[in-house]
């Protein structure tokens, strides 16, 4: 969802505020630190390359929870939860993500309770 449509759903919900490019963003320190866990050690990565996942990741991330949104919404509910995002992903196209989550999800809730 571009910043236009952002702005303009935000507007719909009755929200006034300006959504600027760098507060949709996850902070590059996180980012590059999960980048580094899948490298080798001595590998560096160059600053375009975090930026281009910064911008990837965080992209994605609103994608999916904007459908997941979606639907609480149509179900008349304020809060999204584990299985609206594994529902939206699975509509989007990403099954193979969802399902290795949906372990995540039913293992994490073991753990929890």
């Amino acid at each position: 969802m571009d910043r236009e449509a952002q702005e303009t759903q935000a507007q719909g919900l009755g929200y006034e505020f300006e959504v600027k490019e760098q507060d949709r963003w996850l902070p590059i320190a996180n980012v590059a630190r999960i980048m580094k866990m899948a490298l080798p050690e001595n590998a560096k990565i160059a600053k375009e390359a975090k930026e281009c996942m910064q911008e990837c990741v965080s992209e994605f991330i609103s994608f999916i929870t904007s459908e997941a949104s979606e639907k609480c919404q149509q179900e008349k509910r304020k809060t999204v939860n584990g299985e609206d995002i594994l529902f939206a992903m699975t509509s989007l196209g990403f099954e193979n993500y969802a399902e290795a989550l949906k372990i995540y999800l039913s293992r994490y809730r073991e753990v929890s309770c």
